[in-house]
């Protein structure tokens, strides 16, 4: 296993230096492909003496984006007006068309009356000056312009509320069932609402899905029509591990900012709504990446494609198929802790050819200090086509006499 900490990815947890118990228990479990099964788990317990810190914020979450767990949270299924935050689905959108190559960086478009009419912040771009897709998308995200959104979404789908459905649509893939838009830009509106919850899950989608596109969410500033607009996110001048990632304000929604920090191989993520001031929700936000980092670890339970163990199976062509999982496996844990996880693997029983790769044949279990932390589908890893006939037969007939 390997920990991530503040520290870069290392193996601190190599063989022998975790006690696990491993046992495989006979127990039935239902027969569902599942290889990008999301864990099912709990939000673990700060460690004594790193208490949970006080947020001076509406709603707001933290998560470790490379466990997927959350850490902390208030307020985080409660519908909120998003401000700017919508560009991030805004962006995730146009990340997708310029990797399908729909669209494509130095395309040159023209500028619609709406978009250079567009209330709010601006890019500053206007009608009689064609601006290059890699222009519009710095000024959408560096920039916060609202301008710059409805100019990409109309380039993308023809006009900002067909781009908005896509949005509704992207949503709903997501999980992000608390969440309604109406623009591409973060203007109010009653039906225009999201939740930290859900803003976390888009933030952690660009992240995961458009590694290439992430870096401008780092930039500072961006200079276009020789005026020369900073990065509204505070924390990338003062936090040197903050590589991103978007804020927002409105009247209604207050001051919003979603902050994310690398520190070696381990990300963390915060959403910060209602806070009172710019300077208050970057100080917010700062105050929960700080926690995530100090009060937790993350453990690498289990490597993608690896083979964790074997398990019997009856009238196959093979008489065990190798299981394990098909995406890594990580644990966000207090502290110190991990050391005190216990792991026990249920196989599905009787486990009857065919076998399809990526078929669900058990379930890992994880405990620490005696209490469920996690669950974990165990996968097929290879397929198990049926045996000849006289084999099934017997194993019929043995499988009768088992019971």
């Amino acid at each position: 296993m390997q920990k991530h900490s503040s520290s870069p990815f290392r193996a601190a947890l190599a063989a022998g230096a975790l006690l696990v118990a491993v046992t495989v228990a006979a127990q039935p479990a239902p027969a569902v492909s599942g290889a990008a099964a999301p864990a099912a788990t709990v939000v673990p317990t700060p460690p004594p003496g790193i208490p949970a810190p006080s947020v001076a914020a509406s709603a707001y979450l933290l998560t470790d984006v490379t466990s997927g767990q959350v850490l902390t949270s208030a307020n985080a299924d409660e519908r909120r007006d998003p401000a700017s935050l919508t560009k991030l689905m805004t962006a995730y959108i146009v990340f997708g068309a310029l990797r399908a190559k729909t669209i494509v960086p130095s395309q040159m478009v023209n500028v619609s009356e709406r978009a250079w009419k567009a209330e709010g912040s601006r890019m500053f771009i206007e009608p009689r000056r064609a601006v290059s897709v890699e222009e519009l998308v710095k000024g959408m995200i560096v920039q916060s312009g609202n301008d710059a959104s409805i100019a990409l979404a109309e380039l993308v789908a023809g006009s900002e509320e067909a781009f908005v459905a896509k949005m509704n649509a992207e949503a709903a893939r997501l999980g992000m069932t608390n969440t309604h838009y109406t623009n591409v830009t973060g203007l109010s509106n009653p039906q225009h609402y999201t939740t930290a919850a859900d803003l976390a899950k888009i933030a952690v989608a660009v992240i995961r899905d458009y590694p290439e596109a992430y870096p401008v969410y780092a930039q500072k500033e961006f200079r276009y029509n020789n005026i020369t607009q900073p990065n509204r996110n505070r924390l990338l001048w003062t936090d040197p591990y903050v590589d991103g990632m978007k804020t927002g304000h409105t009247e209604a929604a207050g001051w919003c900012l979603i902050a994310t920090a690398l520190r070696g191989d381990r990300r963390v993520l915060a959403v910060v709504l209602g806070a009172s001031s710019d300077a208050a929700r970057a100080a917010e936000a700062q105050k929960l990446l700080n926690w995530g980092f100090q009060a937790f670890d993350t453990v690498q339970l289990y490597q993608s494609g690896k083979q964790v163990t074997t398990l019997k199976v009856w009238k196959g062509a093979l008489p065990e198929v190798p299981a394990g999982f098909l995406a890594d496996r990580y644990l966000t844990l207090p502290k110190g802790k991990a050391d005190k996880l216990a792991v026990t693997m249920q196989a599905e029983e009787p486990l009857v050819a065919p076998i399809a790769r990526a078929q669900r044949v058990g379930l890992v279990k994880v405990a620490l200090d005696g209490k469920p932390m996690a669950e974990f589908p165990l996968i097929a890893l290879e397929e198990v086509p049926p045996a000849s006939f006289f084999g099934r037969a017997w194993d019929t007939v043995r499988l009768w006499f088992k019971r």
